[in-house]
């Protein structure tokens, strides 16, 4: 029988699972929400009732192989998490709750794999998306942040504590304003879809609430959407220029609820990185729209299919 890995997704809003073989294709799943609850076990309750519920008692013996990707921070090395839009979690240890929920239910100690939902994405449009054909790619979340992960010659790029390629947190802009990281000037202050609504709002547009319309809005003309877009995906290229330039990998996978507006957004993006991206090794640096619906949830998969078989 082919393997099959535990693949877990954790978001502010639903926690996904779903047992996948190493072809990728997916059996039994499930979708929990993610409590609005400052109780991290409140929160955690989700992600158990989708482990107990896809996971038997029976056992082969060997141990099961769990990917968990998740919104961060994370630290990869001590199997925790603190993701900015899960309030309740701060050093929230993840990898060994998971690991003491699978090992009730089979008698075995799973081997867990942890990496950052950005990574993830990568990963799952590396395995089986847009970046199927390459061994290296960056892929890029445009959505209410910007996330970001890279595969490099076949290998995640994790960093010491799992957070590399934290393009939402390039400063773009140095003389810019505040980040809710801290910093200033941050690609995701330009680029996230709240950021370009909020902006266009300020500058008089009343076209909706969302990125949706005032993508509508760019297609139908409105100069106001148009101006507003064009600088966030400016610092976006600028912000991937500098990934691009800095990895030596020239080839982006764009995805999220902003991508999906597709040329509105891509025009623009192509056209800036023209000024960006200027090194030889870069300068047909290309932009590939994602094509999984779930790569999040699939470069889970995958991390968990890098784990070894046996400890």
């Amino acid at each position: 029988m082919t393997e099959q890995v535990l693949a877990i997704d954790v978001g502010g809003t639903k926690i996904a699972a779903a047992l996948v073989d190493d072809e990728g294709r997916i059996g039994r799943e499930t979708v929990q929400p993610t409590a609005e609850s400052a109780d991290p076990d409140e929160v955690f309750a989700g992600l158990e009732a989708a482990v107990r519920e896809l996971v038997g008692t029976e056992t082969s013996g060997a141990p099961l192989r769990v990917g968990i990707g998740s919104a961060g921070p994370i630290d990869e090395p001590a199997g925790t998490v603190s993701p900015v839009n899960i309030g309740a979690w701060r050093d929230f240890p993840i990898v060994s709750r998971t690991r003491a929920v699978i090992k009730e239910l089979t008698g075995t100690e799973p081997l867990v794999g942890l990496a950052g939902d950005g990574h993830c994405f990568a990963l799952g449009e590396h395995w089986l998306g847009a970046g199927r054909d390459l061994d290296s790619i960056i892929g890029v979340v445009v959505s209410t942040g910007v996330g970001g992960g890279a595969v490099l010659r076949d290998r995640l790029v994790g960093g010491l504590t799992g957070n590399a390629v934290h393009l939402g947190h390039i400063t773009v802009d140095a003389w810019g304003g505040r980040c809710v990281c801290g910093g200033y000037g941050c690609v995701e202050l330009y680029a996230r879809g709240p950021g370009m609504v909020a902006a266009a709002r300020q500058a008089g547009w009343t076209g909706g609430d969302d990125a949706r319309a005032l993508t509508e809005s760019a297609r139908a003309g409105d100069p106001t959407a148009i101006s507003v877009i064009d600088r966030g995906m400016r610092a976006l290229a600028a912000g991937l220029a500098t990934t691009a330039t800095e990895l030596d990998i020239p080839t982006v996978v764009l995805g999220g609820g902003v991508a999906k507006a597709g040329d509105v957004i891509f025009e623009p993006l192509r056209r800036h990185l023209r000024d960006f991206a200027v090194l030889p090794y870069v300068t047909g640096l290309e932009v590939r729209p994602a094509v999984l619906d779930n790569a999040g949830l699939l470069g889970a998969a995958a991390l968990a299919f890098t784990l070894p078989q046996t400890r």
